[in-house]
């Protein structure tokens, strides 16, 4: 199907289909939007793959998961305005 081996549908490739066939940029977001709106919703495999190579599952799990959930951003309460509290 178009230029992709696989058929797996992701938002980039529909963002990228987009591109191409109407010359229109959009982000994931809206890509997912426009999806949903047409009641189009995610889906996922009923079963795992055949290829699945659950020792290195759990070696990456222990070995780079860490390291990478760390640097993720914690949400936190913050400020929309620029202008500093009380100050008139």
């Amino acid at each position: 199907m178009h230029w992709w081996e696989d058929q797996r549908w992701t938002l980039a490739r529909i963002r990228a289909l987009i591109a191409w066939k109407f010359s229109l940029d959009c982000s994931s977001a809206a890509v997912w939007w426009l999806l949903h709106r047409h009641g189009w919703s995610w889906q996922c495999p009923a079963r795992r793959a055949l290829e699945r190579d659950e020792q290195a599952v759990g070696l990456w799990k222990k070995d780079v998961w860490p390291p990478a959930e760390s640097l993720r951003r914690r949400w936190a309460r913050t400020s929309s305005s620029r202008t500093k509290p009380g100050s008139r």
